[in-house]
């Protein structure tokens, strides 16, 4: 019996005697996929774990792997003989046959026959994707790189009591207008080698001048999308620069001239938030530990089966060739802080210990750092502020972050939670702020947090979440008692409008967030101290992704 004639008898086969021919609409591109797919092809009939010598078609179905290789399995190693077969794929199945025999006989020209409707679709088919191939080949602008783009727009105010200086009405003179802002992201991401990442992320803002900034006289109102480049608002710069690719088993190394803190670390400990509202609550719990210090760095780090560690170093003035150092550091080369593993580096080195489950994670983080390199106004009070950037200081900064997420959405929020240390050289308060002189020498300063999240909240696809805890406030002092502890709440809703299109509305509060500061000028002129500056804030933020 002709090879090809048993091909008919197996079961396999029975639709190709179906009198009815499906139409293009009908075909499963899946089936014709495993079918057609040169790539799946088997070798040996042992391959397939539900073909037994006893099958009926055995004898059959050996002839067509063992000596022609034209028949494919499926991904989980099975043959699947007993389920049914559309004309379409038995058309695919023949098609790649007929690649492999060099003798056409009456039984294969019987076949060719039976589906020249079929093969002639299956033919225009490819021939129609490789036209389109060809197409996208010809105008595509890179064959390695691909362009991803986010663009975040925020409407919104802050209200602000209590008392500081000329009390509220000051704070709400200087930033309580109602200010539209935006954030744009453009990251080109290229691969050479399907396994490293070169990318290039270009970054523009205007929150400047905005009451969401960390440059207004309440630091901690700063949201996580607040940006704008040094040169100005509306320019156009590079936000990040880095190359990334595996380095042996398990081991995976980043680095480059502008690369940031997170960029090498093997996992982020924190499931919170699905979207960004204030910046202090997206440091897992520590900004100490977690500074997110950018610049030209490098790191390392190894995984496997969920445990990891990661080392990196990074200075944010690695650009400068002025390693000498005088005044409060900066990125800025006008006091003459630069270079690497100087002593004006503004420098950051970290090692994380980490282990990422299913559905839970958690990790420990060390970093010291040194010249500003760690905590800034978005995250800490003003005191905690200074006492990370002031003079030739360094801190040592830990970090203890986890979270836990239910693998199936419901009244159960995902949480996540951290807390962070950090001790610092000690630091002349007095000489840095009026009427502080009863403040001097930090010596400590602590935060926490704890970030609940819903999925699919009401509505699939929409999250739900909110947040609370201290952002960095000042714990220790050589003299003087730092009543610098305040409170930080956020609420927000997200309605996912569109795969690419989300809309945010939400609230926070602020409770004390000049901390110490906002207190020893209110005691110096007189003021209630028992009523400090609150910061109310409402925005919507409007996300594209493209």
């Amino acid at each position: 019996m002709n090879l090809f004639h048993k091909l008919l008898l197996a079961p396999a086969a029975l639709g190709l005697l179906a009198p009815v021919a499906a139409s293009a609409a009908d075909m499963n591109l899946a089936g014709v996929k495993q079918y057609a797919s040169a790539d799946e092809q088997v070798t040996s009939i042992s391959q397939f774990s539900d073909v037994q010598p006893t099958d009926w078609a055995y004898q059959a179905l050996s002839n067509l792997v063992e000596r022609y290789g034209c028949v494919a399995g499926y991904p989980n190693g099975t043959f699947q003989g007993k389920k049914a077969m559309t004309r379409f794929e038995a058309a695919a199945l023949l098609n790649a046959c007929l690649d492999r025999v060099t003798e056409v006989t009456d039984q294969l020209k019987k076949l060719m026959k039976e589906f020249e409707k079929e093969l002639a679709i299956l033919k225009g088919r490819v021939d129609g994707l490789e036209a389109r191939v060809g197409t996208l080949e010809a105008n595509q602008f890179s064959t390695t790189t691909k362009l991803k783009g986010s663009t975040y727009w925020v409407l919104g105010a802050n209200s602000f009591g209590g008392n500081f200086s000329s009390g509220a009405s000051g704070a709400n003179s200087t930033e309580g207008g109602t200010t539209f802002n935006y954030d744009l992201r453009l990251d080109l991401d290229t691969s050479f080698t399907g396994k490293d990442l070169l990318r290039t992320r270009l970054r523009a803002g205007n929150f400047g001048a905005s009451g969401f900034s960390s440059n207004g006289l309440v630091g901690l109102n700063a949201l996580e999308v607040s940006f704008e480049q040094p040169a100005g608002a509306n320019i156009v710069g590079i936000d990040r620069l880095f190359y990334q690719f595996p380095l042996g088993s398990g081991f995976t190394f980043t680095g480059g001239p502008r690369v940031r803190q997170d960029d090498m670390l093997a996992m982020w400990p924190s499931a919170y938030p699905a979207d960004t509202i204030l910046d202090v609550f997206t440091y897992a719990g520590a900004p100490g530990a977690y500074s997110l210090n950018l610049g030209g760095g490098a790191g390392l780090w190894w995984q496997k089966d969920g445990f990891s560690v990661s080392a990196n170093y990074v200075s944010s003035n690695a650009n400068n060739g002025q390693p000498g150092y005088t005044g409060v550091a900066s990125s800025s080369t006008t006091n003459g802080g630069g270079g690497i593993m100087t002593q004006g580096a503004a420098s950051s080195t970290t090692v994380q210990l980490g282990y990422a489950g299913s559905n839970w994670g958690t990790a420990f983080a060390y970093t010291y750092s040194q010249n500003g390199a760690s905590i800034y106004g978005g995250n800490a009070t003003p005191l905690a502020a200074f006492a990370s950037g002031s003079g030739t200081g360094t801190s040592n900064n830990y970090g203890l972050s986890a979270y836990w997420s239910p693998k199936t959405s419901g009244y159960v929020p995902s949480i996540s939670a951290g807390w962070g240390y950090s001790s610092y050289d000690a630091a002349n308060t007095s000489a840095a702020f009026t009427g502080s002189t009863a403040l001097n020498g930090i010596t400590a300063a602590q935060n926490w947090y704890v970030g609940l999240q819903w999925a699919n909240a009401f509505v699939k696809g929409n999250s739900l979440g909110m947040a609370v805890g201290q952002p960095t406030f000042v714990t220790a002092m050589n003299s003087g008692t730092p009543q610098d502890g305040n409170y930080a709440w956020e609420w927000w809703y997200k309605f996912q409008v569109t795969d690419h299109i989300s809309v945010t509305p939400a609230i926070f509060y602020l409770s004390n967030p000049l901390g110490a500061v906002g207190f020893a000028n209110a005691q110096s002129e007189g003021l209630s101290t028992t009523n400090p500056l609150t910061n109310f804030g409402g925005l919507i933020k409007t996300t594209f992704k493209f």
